[in-house]
């Protein structure tokens, strides 16, 4: 992984904890999963998927700006996924670049329901990427 080639990322309801969530046959759709990815559980699959999974990755380096966004009912990528990768990257990261969790408490997995609610959280995420690509003044803090 190449943080260094971004200047923004934005993670909208990433699945970046794949072993956690792969190796937990409670969690919605993992064990149907399991034929196209591979089961964790067997030690083949277990390591490759390490490989490449974001939140196993992370490590002591400079990061872009990044957004990460999830929904409180979302079923298929819970929100405490991007909460850990953003959390852990907060641990690690060498940088003052802006690292922001944002979980939206009456959102599924497709964001907030409704034309204006989905255009604010479009407008959110677009004024997120224009800062951090230096393209509009970041608010004073």
């Amino acid at each position: 992984m190449r943080p260094d080639l971004f200047k923004a990322a934005v993670g909208g309801v990433a699945f970046v904890d794949v072993l956690t969530t792969m190796l937990d046959p409670t969690i919605p759709l993992t064990t149907s999963e399991w034929e196209e990815w591979g089961d964790p559980r067997k030690e083949e699959f277990y390591f490759y998927m390490k490989s490449y999974s974001p939140v196993d990755n992370i490590k002591a380096q400079n990061y872009p700006a990044i957004l990460f966004t999830a929904g409180l009912n979302d079923t298929r990528v819970m929100y405490s996924e991007p909460a850990k990768f953003v959390a852990k990257v907060r641990d690690f990261k060498t940088d003052d670049n802006v690292l922001l969790f944002k979980c939206e408490l009456g959102a599924g997995h497709f964001s907030k329901s409704g034309r204006f609610e989905k255009l604010q959280e479009d407008a959110f995420t677009f004024t997120f990427i224009l800062q951090a690509l230096d393209m509009i003044p970041s608010p004073a803090l």
